[in-house]
């Protein structure tokens, strides 16, 4: 059974919280710190040597594009294993309407048969060699990757040409996935409480954009859909000139060029244009208040939604700053405030959503014990208020600063962590090399930055505030 990766944000938020453990256990000797107080030197700083590393540095990457339109991606490292990944430039974005959730669907299917592979056929060529693969699927993209013995290189390289090229998309695998689709469905949206909550996120917080739609998909339009469907959604996007090839790891270049050009060069380049949506997000204009029922969930919640900048924008990092004082952690401000001192919450939370078209600001808490979801819409407004208008202090602010660099620097240490890096920044910042400019951009970011983003997008934008669990009227919970 293909076993998807968390969620997005849920990785994001484990990687922080690896980061912030190895910090507080003086485990990384590459951030300059005041050992006295505990907390970064202003400004926090990785050190020369890291910052003239080939990972940091990028010096040794690689872009080159096929004649049929592959973007190719390459950067060698020491070690005895090398990462291949594939990102299509196909996301929930792009499910047809009345057919959520296709993109989804591929990231499954692409594990079937091809004309020259048997059905799982991958996953044997991968873990029985002693290596992983998976896959995930987002709004703007879906990823498929695996780490393998550097002598494997060749033939998984060879495997995702044929998959790219010759998968069989028939009625039985069509009917076989689209049943493991909709039991995903049922667990994460159905099943988990707050589910419902969290999958109402895109279609509360946009208007028109087709983020709207949730990347999962659902039920209906899984079974409304037919095989042609699946057919013409795979020759749309499954195609050499929607993807970037990433490879990092052991191997030498000459050999890499070679077999690429050997297994991906004679793939055909469709003449067709590939679609794409044209709808932009508009500004949003007035507050909403929505209530949605929560029968099976354990306390209320509530959850406040204001329009964020693109991924690619300039603000994207104080995003990620501000994300971290407000939720990273027990001592940041959500949970010191909401959880610890006044006690009206049990869990809180705030994620910036920033995709490749617009984005996202989404602050969450569950009450606790006698608590209305509507209690909490106050109070969860005005720290973020807090935010914008109270000092920053330099320890707090750099605190911050260590976590989020601590966890980038420990993604970069694998194969893997360093091409999901590279494929993020290539498909949601436009180039490959903004991995490289996004950590200098976060080092010298100021409180005085981040105040002026959360002013501008949340106590300058309409929210769109959501009550799950109270049976209140419509009124009541507006701010």
């Amino acid at each position: 059974m293909l076993m998807r990766p968390l969620p997005a944000a849920a990785r994001r938020r484990a990687l922080l919280q690896a980061g912030a453990a190895l910090l507080g256990a003086g485990a990384w000797p590459v951030l300059a710190a005041d050992k006295t107080r505990g907390v970064p030197s202003s400004p926090p700083l990785l050190s020369p040597q890291v910052l003239q590393s080939p990972l940091l540095s990028l010096a040794a990457l690689r872009r080159r594009v096929l004649a049929n339109g592959l973007e190719c991606l390459s950067l060698p490292t020491e070690g005895s294993t090398v990462s291949v990944q594939v990102w299509y430039r196909v996301g929930g974005k792009d499910d047809p309407p009345g057919r959520s959730g296709f993109a989804h669907l591929f990231e499954h299917m692409m594990f079937k048969r091809t004309r020259y592979m048997a059905n799982e056929q991958f996953d044997r060529m991968t873990e029985d060699v002693g290596g992983s693969n998976n896959a995930f699927t987002a709004d703007d993209m879906t990823a498929y990757h695996c780490v393998v013995p550097a002598n494997h290189l060749e033939p998984v390289l060879w495997a995702e040409a044929e998959r790219m090229s010759n998968l069989t998309v028939d009625q039985a695998n069509f009917d076989s996935e689209r049943e493991v689709v909709k039991e995903e469905f049922r667990q994460t949206g159905l099943a988990d409480p707050y589910g419902p909550l969290f999958n109402a996120v895109p279609g509360l917080g946009y208007q028109r954009h087709p983020y709207r739609r949730p990347v999962i998909g659902s039920i209906e339009d899984l079974d409304a859909a037919t095989l042609r469907d699946v057919n013409d959604f795979h020759a749309s996007y499954y195609r050499p000139d929607n993807a970037v090839l990433i490879v990092v790891g052991g191997f030498e270049a000459p050999g890499l060029d070679a077999a690429v050009d050997r297994y991906f060069g004679s793939i055909r380049r469709p003449s067709t244009p590939i679609p794409r949506e044209t709808v932009a997000e508009p500004r949003r204009l007035r507050d909403e208040t929505h209530h949605l029922p929560a029968p099976n969930a354990p306390a209320p919640a509530a959850l406040l939604i204001w329009q964020g900048p693109k991924a690619g924008s300039a603000d994207a990092g104080a995003w990620q700053l501000a994300q971290a004082l407000l939720s990273l952690g027990e001592s940041s401000r959500l949970s010191e405030a909401l959880v610890f001192k006044k006690a009206i919450a049990q869990s809180v939370g705030f994620e910036a959503q920033l995709n490749a078209e617009a984005g996202l600001l989404v602050a969450h808490a569950m009450a606790a014990p006698g608590r209305s979801a509507a209690s909490l819409v106050q109070p969860l407004a005005r720290e973020i208020q807090r935010l914008a208008e109270e000092p920053i202090s330099p320890e707090v602010l750099n605190k911050a600063k260590t976590q989020l660099l601590t966890a980038a620097l420990i993604k970069r240490q694998t194969p893997q962590g360093l091409g999901e890096v590279l494929g993020s920044a290539a498909l949601l910042r436009g180039e490959a090399w903004a991995a490289q400019s996004e950590l200098l951009e976060l080092q010298a970011l100021t409180a005085a930055a981040v105040q002026a983003v959360v002013r501008r997008d949340v106590l300058g934008g309409a929210r769109v505030t959501v009550l799950y669990g109270d049976s209140v009227s419509p009124a009541a919970g507006r701010t």
